[in-house]
């Protein structure tokens, strides 16, 4: 076979795998919804590299207020902690996290390939909206997601994924209306739930009224609530949720999810830190002691977790045990 016969054979071979996976999403609805839930989904495995490679101050900033504001409580004084933010949480699990909230390019699609193929408008501009978000263009790719929108309101995934753009743009009350209407289209998509669950969450946080507050963290355990009930196992939105009952102070259902979450994942030493911080306000100290010494357990140099069972044995009187995890949390910051 000369040259010129085998690149021929080549490109048609290439041409029709692009073929049927194009026909595959523009036919198969179905199998679409599946593909991109499954694209948007990160394993416990790649979570946990991402915490041993992308370890950084931001991840920490709400548990680093809960330590300050306990520090600061005395041993006979547990005051409501209140006015933590959201805003800078990270994709890491174990805090109120975005980790599904992460579009993939479906293989990197050509698109000038696609154009040739005659693809509906709407998906090259859907997928051209994937690759700017990959690249972190947000305001690119809310213009393509529009695009899309614009050629066919019914295509559910560029709310969604228009939704998650406004995300990483703080621009909460545009994600929940996008969010909001992909539910209206499809109200057993439980991860759609969880998204706009978080973005409630983070709206919560610029609220200037604590009524306004309270309100939208109620809202957002109601999309938790109800991801969950699609999907009972579902770590990420009983994460989101334990947060935002530790956030109004219901104690007791942040210590019930917490309970399910380390069923699921008992080498998850940032909800054992989280369990413990609720029995501490239930001033069950003997149980917040157990589960922070669990915690630090699970990683090493959990300097929150330290400050945590400093506070817990201070309660209890045990000052010694009490400095030497102080002095040991104020080693590790050095």
């Amino acid at each position: 076979m000369n040259k010129d016969a085998f690149f021929l054979l080549l490109t048609a071979v290439l041409t029709g795998i692009i073929i049927v996976l194009t026909c595959a999403l523009v036919v198969t609805r179905n199998t679409n919804k599946q593909l991109v839930s499954q694209l948007r989904e990160m394993t416990i495995e790649e979570e946990a590299q991402e915490m041993a490679q992308e370890e950084t101050e931001e991840p920490e900033i709400a548990e680093q207020e809960l330590a300050q504001a306990q520090t600061a409580v005395s041993s006979h004084t547990r005051a409501q902690v209140s006015g933590t933010s959201f805003s800078g949480l990270s994709r890491i699990r174990g805090r109120v996290n975005t980790s599904e909230i992460n579009p993939v390019n479906f293989e990197n699609p050509d698109l000038n390939v696609l154009r040739q193929m005659g693809t509906e408008q709407y998906l090259i501009s859907f997928f051209a909206g994937e690759e700017f978000y990959k690249n972190r263009e947000y305001d690119r790719a809310i213009t393509e997601y529009t695009a899309s929108i614009n050629r066919n309101a019914d295509f559910l995934e560029s709310y969604v994924s228009r939704g998650n753009a406004w995300m990483r743009k703080n621009d909460f009350s545009r994600a929940i209306d996008d969010y909001s209407r992909a539910i209206r289209m499809n109200s057993a998509r439980a991860e759609i739930f969880n998204y706009r669950g978080f973005a409630r969450l983070s709206d919560a946080s610029l609220r200037s009224s604590n009524i306004d507050r309270m309100n939208e963290i109620n809202r957002a355990i109601d999309d938790f609530t109800r991801a969950i009930s699609l999907n009972r196992n579902y770590v990420d939105a009983l994460i989101n949720r334990s947060h935002a009952f530790y956030q109004i102070g219901n104690y007791d259902k942040t210590i019930e999810d917490c309970s399910a979450i380390i069923a699921l994942e008992p080498a998850n030493a940032v909800i054992w830190n989280r369990r413990g911080s609720a029995w501490y306000r239930k001033e069950e100290d003997d149980k917040a002691i157990h589960d922070f010494s669990e915690a630090i357990r699970l990683r090493r140099n959990y300097i929150t977790a330290l400050r945590n069972r400093g506070n817990a044995w201070l309660s209890k009187g045990e000052r010694e045990k009490a400095e030497a995890d102080f002095e040991e949390a104020a080693r590790l910051e050095r």
